[in-house]
């Protein structure tokens, strides 16, 4: 078993010698270092070459976001962000966090993250996109990679690549990212979303519904100006008489 060197980042000592003592159980990890404030943080990182980072969010001065879009190695640890709060969820991700991890941090949910950063790592993956230094990317290089998406169940965040969602759906305030097995609460608007998926194969088919148009196995007309559209999970959308001329348009020869 490869060991994984990590550095634990936050303010409160009581904080790290709980997840310090919680991570001395598990063999394969070898803490390095320890940081109380953000330029420690960023001199460990870059001096010790850790594979993981457990990083605390808020901290006096910079915060562990601004931590780690200032990091400019060309080879990123995996990022774990610890904190008390899950407002920032969205953000950790963007910036490349592997996962998002909730204090006080229970022992089967810290091995699911050991889990998750173990199966990067094996696969190539340095941050939440399997991207080594994503945001160091030019923008046009950066704007042609698959996006990951965020998706959330409880308290636990998933990373779900955007081939495998079939179709977000909005009900009322809620947004559920629809994947052949799972349906997950998105973190974000539809508009938000589909201007985020904008170049990929996503469309709008009425206004509650964004759907993957290359799960769509079937397309059968209900009217003159009305589709139904059959995914490869068997479920159906209506497409309406306003979005169905660019939706048959995307979908034929």
């Amino acid at each position: 078993m490869t060991s994984m060197k990590a550095v634990l980042v936050d303010d409160e000592p009581i904080a790290r010698k709980i997840l310090r003592e919680e991570l001395e159980f598990i063999p394969d990890i070898n803490i390095v270092g320890e940081a109380d404030n953000s330029q420690q943080a960023i001199e460990q990182i870059h001096s010790l070459r850790p594979d993981l980072v457990f990083l605390d969010l808020q901290m006096p001065g910079m915060g562990g976001l601004e931590i780690v879009k200032r990091l400019d190695d060309p080879v990123l640890p995996c990022i774990v962000i610890v904190t008390a709060s899950d407002q920032h969820a969205l953000q950790a991700f963007e910036v490349g966090a592997v996962d998002y991890l909730l204090k006080p941090v229970a022992e089967d949910r810290l091995a699911r993250c050991l889990d998750r950063v173990r199966w990067l790592r094996r696969n190539g993956g340095g941050d939440a996109e399997g991207i080594v230094g994503i945001q160091n990317l030019p923008p046009a290089e950066l704007a042609i990679r698959p996006r990951k998406i965020v998706g959330r169940i409880g308290e636990e965040y998933f990373l779900l690549p955007s081939d495998d969602v079939l179709a977000f759906q909005a009900d009322r305030e809620l947004v559920w990212i629809i994947t052949p097995k799972q349906r997950y609460l998105a973190e974000q608007s539809l508009n938000v979303i589909e201007q985020k998926l904008g170049g990929q194969n996503f469309a709008r088919v009425r206004r509650n519904s964004l759907v993957n148009l290359d799960h769509v196995i079937k397309m059968a007309p209900l009217s003159s100006h009305r589709w139904l559209l059959t995914l490869d999970n068997r479920q159906e959308f209506i497409v309406s008489k306003r979005q169905a001329r660019a939706v048959q348009k995307r979908l034929s020869w």
